[in-house]
């Protein structure tokens, strides 16, 4: 299969924002894309960069909701998966959320980010409630995917969680701001969890300067050798490809090794605190 990772620079304007996202889907499926991803808040500012206001929910839409009607529309017509990222409303929450879409135009299920940070310009816990939709993976036509929305991907329980459901591609939605981390340490930190737990991850970053915050983009794939095989610009509007080959996953480490070896039966009394038998 080919994926593609559309990294776009969100203006004010959404609706703007979103037809910039449904060309990119359009040039991606012409290219032979069979599942695509957007960034995190692909078609908004990123609300959270600074302290949230009473009108919270304003920023807010359900699912099904415009959105992921006007992407399901594409996503039945084009054939392919879509995997977005909006600020979903339910009830009179938030949620940082991805309804992933099928090549039928269905909406497969909805991953809502778990883990909620707060810190200079993320001040995520005044926008968003903490997710109640576990660890999913979903089957398509083209392999299983798991999602794991921007912060919960430095949590190695989320992302061993998505393996052990048998997730053979892991889309990660994410706005990483230009020298947030230490340099290189997304890279690492995606290669190490392909790597472990026998899976391809794919970064799809926020790009472009905003009020508070400059995205890096700089999106990227890993195979399950822990080893970066497609990478894209700094800074950049730009779609980033890339072939993928399952039959990785049944020779990977993880595969061979660290699944057949695991010691489930001694882990809850460790997360439990119980360090000794």
């Amino acid at each position: 299969m080919k994926i593609a990772l559309i990294q776009q620079k969100a203006s004010p304007d959404i609706q703007s924002n979103i037809n910039t996202g449904l060309a990119a889907a359009r040039e991606a499926a012409e290219n032979k894309a069979d599942i695509i991803c957007f960034s995190e808040l692909a078609f908004s500012p990123f609300y959270p960069q600074k302290p949230a206001g009473d009108n919270v929910l304003d920023f807010t839409e359900p699912v099904p909701g415009p959105i992921t009607e006007t992407f399901s529309a594409l996503a039945k017509k084009l054939g392919i998966v879509i995997v977005l990222n909006i600020f979903e409303r339910s009830g009179n929450k938030g949620y940082d959320s991805s309804p992933v879409i099928n090549t039928n135009g269905k909406i497969l299920g909805t991953t809502r980010m778990i883990h909620i940070t707060e810190y200079a310009c993320f001040h995520e816990q005044g926008y968003y409630t903490p997710g109640d939709s576990g660890a999913p993976v979903y089957e398509t036509p083209f392999g299983k995917i798991g999602v794991s929305i921007c912060y919960d991907r430095h949590f190695p329980e989320y992302m061993r969680a998505l393996a052990l459901n048998g997730a053979e591609i892991v889309f990660i939605p994410q706005a990483g701001a230009v020298g947030e981390w230490p340099e290189g340490l997304y890279e690492a930190e995606m290669r190490v969890a392909a790597f472990q737990n026998g899976y391809f991850t794919a970064l799809c970053n926020r790009v472009g300067e905003e009020e508070n915050l400059t995205f890096a983009g700089e999106s990227f794939v890993c195979n399950p050798e822990g080893r970066v095989i497609a990478r894209a610009g700094e800074g950049t509007n730009e779609i980033l490809y890339c072939d993928i080959d399952l039959k990785a996953i049944r020779e990977s480490n993880a595969a061979k090794l660290f699944m057949r070896d695991r010691r489930p039966e001694l882990y809850k009394d460790w997360f439990d605190g119980k360090l000794h038998p």
